[in-house]
């Protein structure tokens, strides 16, 4: 008999709605009512780890999750289910996904309508969650999100709707698997799968996002001794207004790594333009380019290779390969 480890989170997943419709956490998780269709082959074990909606999550917790599983790797442990509040989940996932070396299956999920509203998501998604960690193919994929009968990577996923139960999408990609009652189908696997395994987290590493006019004052003020590193949402291919140049430098200058994606939906930040502010002159300066991530998972990736304690141009290499 398989042994899966259910380790709830909080979020939606595990909130109520009152009387007057407003959704919050409970003094009970109802998910601790949820009753384990799989008996006869599969082992629920249940860890209440924490109780906070997903704004409230921050990378403690995250290494907190990490070396958990890490631990139930040496307990025997089949697979492990984390429910999780959606607006942060595919951070955590990404973030388990960097630093956790193993390959058996990790899957995360949640829900978009609490424990009480009509049409709630929760009890389904957090029962496909269940079969995907359970199955023999999830194996080797890297951390898995399943939402919605679908089952995409942690490293491509994002969250597309504020309240549609069918947010989570990966795209130019799609998903790689679909989950049906009769159990779990995939279609394609990762390339390629690297962790660092981390003991602490780093602080003070930056996401900001370009825009027309971009004020110079916003990266200016990152110039200093505390800042880690900085990402930057660039705009379209991967190009920034010039008149933050002079600012992007003093951060460069400062050896503060910096890391551009683009604010695009699809598509990878490259260095193609050649004028002043363009792809080219950024990465002449020392930028690094982030390929296929976006800014949220960026800024994940470029914390972990930084709380691995990696710099200059290993550091650069790590951050820039988003099949890695």
């Amino acid at each position: 008999m398989k042994k899966i480890l259910i380790l709830h989170t909080g979020g939606t997943i595990a909130m109520s709605e009152d009387e007057h419709g407003a959704v919050a956490p409970g003094s009970e998780n109802p998910l601790n009512q949820f009753v384990n269709p799989f008996t006869t082959d599969l082992k629920l074990i249940t860890e209440n780890i924490f109780n906070l909606p997903s704004p409230h999550m921050e990378p403690q917790q995250m290494l907190q999750l990490q070396k958990r599983i890490m631990l139930a790797i040496d307990e025997g442990i089949d697979g492990v289910v984390i429910t999780h509040g959606t607006d942060t989940l595919e951070e955590t996932a990404y973030f388990l996904d960097l630093t956790i070396p193993t390959t058996f299956p990790i899957v995360l999920t949640g829900a978009m309508r609490s424990a009480n509203e009509i049409g709630s998501d929760g009890l389904h998604n957090f029962r496909c969650a269940i079969q995907t960690a359970a199955s023999k193919q999830a194996a080797g994929k890297g951390v898995l999100v399943v939402m919605n009968d679908e089952v995409h990577t942690a490293r491509y996923v994002t969250k597309t709707h504020t309240t549609n139960v069918a947010t989570f999408r990966t795209p130019t990609f799609g998903p790689i698997g679909l989950v049906s009652k009769n159990g779990v189908t995939f279609f394609e696997q990762l390339l390629l799968h690297t962790a660092l395994p981390i003991e602490h987290v780093v602080d003070h590493v930056y996401l900001i996002k370009a825009y027309a006019g971009m004020d110079p004052e916003l990266l200016a003020n990152l110039a200093n001794s505390n800042t880690q590193g900085v990402v930057i949402e660039a705009l379209g291919a991967g190009n920034l207004p010039p008149r933050v140049l002079d600012a992007l430098q003093k951060l460069l200058d400062l050896n503060i790594p910096v890391v551009l994606v683009s604010r695009c939906f699809n598509g990878i930040a490259q260095d193609v333009y050649d004028y002043q502010g363009g792809g080219v002159q950024l990465s002449q300066m020392g930028v690094t380019f982030c390929h296929g991530l976006n800014g949220q998972k960026a800024r994940i990736k470029l914390l972990v290779g930084l709380s691995a304690g990696l710099s200059g141009q290993e550091l650069a290499t790590f951050v820039t390969d988003a099949v890695s």
